[in-house]
């Protein structure tokens, strides 16, 4: 399997899949989503039973591609949304159990990745934000539904509405993470744990994710709902504003339309 934007590594019924562009930060562009779609469905062919989800570099996934979405129209932002929904659902639905080792910056798109992975560890200097709302949009890959019933909807709000950054112990205080790592900590102890779970009966193991996830109404509904207002969004001129001015590293000035 060519690949450009992770890579993958196999041990027996185990794997560490990294996210591989350590000089973007590991965004999540269109590149990245058509990638980690063939990969669910190549760890599925292989009967992989746990995975390991990292990024190279300084950030685990710092978010989708905000020079794209500068560009794109209510239509193609929707379609967009439904896009990193449908595939991050996927992935909340594989059979493989996803741990999310989060060793740096995991913001907008990044953090909705690790939502819809089932286990999270963080480094001690792991970042985490949804900041859409400074760029005039919302998020669009599954946040609105996956963080508000992973921590609660009050604190969901709080981290939507404000946008602002949380570190690592403040990530474990919200019940979002399982524990708190030293930075070189991090990697061993996902990787002892998806070993842990390898050793498990697959089938079993499947089945008791579906019956977990179903019993806490994770299902994102499709996205379908979140797509629309995403989409939304780029009818109004704070959304064109709030991208613009992060692509020219100035404050955004909202007129409220």
């Amino acid at each position: 399997m060519h690949l450009e934007c992770f890579q993958l590594t196999l041990s027996g019924k185990a794997g560490l899949l990294e996210l591989a562009r350590p000089e973007k930060l590991n965004v999540l562009d269109e590149q990245a989503l058509d990638e980690l779609e063939d990969l669910l469905n190549h760890l599925q062919g292989e009967g992989v039973k746990a995975v390991v989800l990292t990024g190279q570099g300084r950030a685990f996934a710092a978010g989708a591609d905000v020079k794209a979405m500068a560009e794109m129209d209510p239509e193609a932002a929707r379609a967009f949304s439904l896009k990193g929904n449908r595939i991050f659902q996927q992935m909340e639905d594989h059979p493989a159990v996803f741990i999310a080792a989060i060793n740096g910056y995991a913001l907008g798109g990044g953090l909705e990745l690790a939502l819809a992975c089932d286990l999270r560890l963080a480094s001690s200097k792991a970042v985490f934000a949804q900041p859409e709302i400074g760029l005039g949009i919302i998020p669009g890959f599954g946040g609105t539904q996956r963080l508000p019933r992973l921590i609660g909807p009050t604190r969901a709000k709080e981290w939507i509405f404000s946008g602002r950054r949380y570190t690592a112990q403040e990530a474990l205080d919200a019940g979002l993470v399982l524990e708190v790592l030293e930075p070189e900590e991090l990697l061993p102890r996902a990787q002892a744990l998806a070993q842990e779970l390898a050793a498990k009966s697959g089938p079993i193991l499947a089945l008791a994710k579906r019956a977990v996830n179903a019993s806490v109404g994770l299902k994102a509904a499709s996205g379908q709902g979140e797509a629309e207002l995403f989409g939304e969004c780029f009818t109004h001129e704070d959304a064109r504003e709030g991208l613009q001015a992060f692509l020219e590293k100035r404050t955004p000035v909202f007129q409220d339309k």
